[in-house]
This record gives structure tokens, sequence and C-alpha cells, in this order.
């Protein structure tokens, strides 16, 4: 099994998720809006969300960990990484709380979780695909230095329809370089 360290940012720890994690994750994959762009229908149930979560946990294939917010201990979302190829190549998803979205807090999370794929797992490229409708999650890729890759057209039938993907990526060197680590 893969390691999962703690990591830490400025208003965020990031542990390793817990199946007992799926309460409070729960109003995430429970909501419509939120799970709009995802590949699947919302999911209306803990019992129902942890029988989804169960088989990524503890699996190399898939990594998850949980954004909790310092000082609260309180699980406000996720960011994962599956392998999707070997030779250092991962695809991450994120999620944070209804609510919660518009302060940051993705965006933090998200950038110390490349710090730890790039810089201490040797991963040489990461990808994101979504929707092309989904701006908040596009955006959020472009402003962490993302580039779009390519549109794949109809490459998901999902509970609202067949629907285009966009693909973006980031690469080890173009990281460091934002975060001013020529080294890289």
């Amino acid at each position: 099994m893969t390691d999962f360290p703690t990591l830490e940012s400025e208003r965020l720890t990031l542990r390793k998720l817990a199946i007992e994690d799926a309460d409070a994750l729960l109003p995430a994959f429970s909501d419509d809006a939120q799970m709009r762009w995802w590949s699947h229908a919302p999911i209306r149930e803990a019992a129902a969300l942890r029988e989804h979560l169960a088989p990524r946990i503890d699996n190399d294939g898939w990594r998850a960990f949980a954004i909790v917010l310092k000082g609260e201990a309180r699980v406000i979302g996720m960011v994962s990484v599956g392998e999707r190829r070997q030779g250092g190549v991962g695809e991450i998803g994120y999620m944070i709380l209804p609510g919660l979205v518009g302060r940051g807090l993705a965006r933090e999370a998200v950038a110390r979780f490349l710090d730890h794929l790039f810089f201490t797992e040797g991963k040489r490229r990461v990808f994101a695909d979504t929707d092309p409708d989904n701006l908040p999650s596009r955006r959020l890729l472009e402003h962490l230095g993302f580039k779009l890759e390519g549109v794949l057209r109809e490459e998901w039938e999902t509970h609202i329809g067949v629907r285009d993907t966009t693909l973006y990526g980031l690469l080890r060197r173009e990281w460091a370089a934002r975060r001013g680590d020529i080294s890289a």
C-alpha cells in the first residue's frame, strides 16, 4: 500500500480519507449542483456513499485525502489521484462542500496536493478531466497553471446525458517554475 502522509497548508490539513468521512462528505455528494458535472448522479444516502467510497480506500490505483479545516477537525472536501499509466502520470479530482465554494479552499488543497505529487512522489505529469460547462473547475485548473490539452467529444455517458470532456494537463517542470523551484 502507498503511504499516506499528512499534508499541511496555511488553512488546511490533508490526511488519508477514511470510510467514516462519508457522513461529512454527503452534503457534497448529494447536492444536485455539486454533482451535475460528475460522471455519476448524486448519492443521497450515507450508506450508499460508504459503499461507493469503500473500494477506493486502500487501493493503490486510487488514493484520496480528506481536506480538513485546521482548528476545526472538520472534513470539508477531498482531493484524489488515480494512477492512469506507468511513468509518473496521475489524474486528479477534487471536491469542496457546498457553501464553502469560492473561498480558495479547493485551490489551496489542490496546490498542496500538487506539491506532494510532483516533488515528493516524483510525478512528471498530472491531468484533470472536467466537463466543458464546469466553469468553476476549469477556472481553478487554469489558475493553477494547467493547460487545456484537448476536448474529447461525447466522451462520457452520464446522469445528465452524453457529455464532452476537456482535458487539462500540468507538467512537473511547469509547476516548479510557478513555484520558483528551477531545480525540478
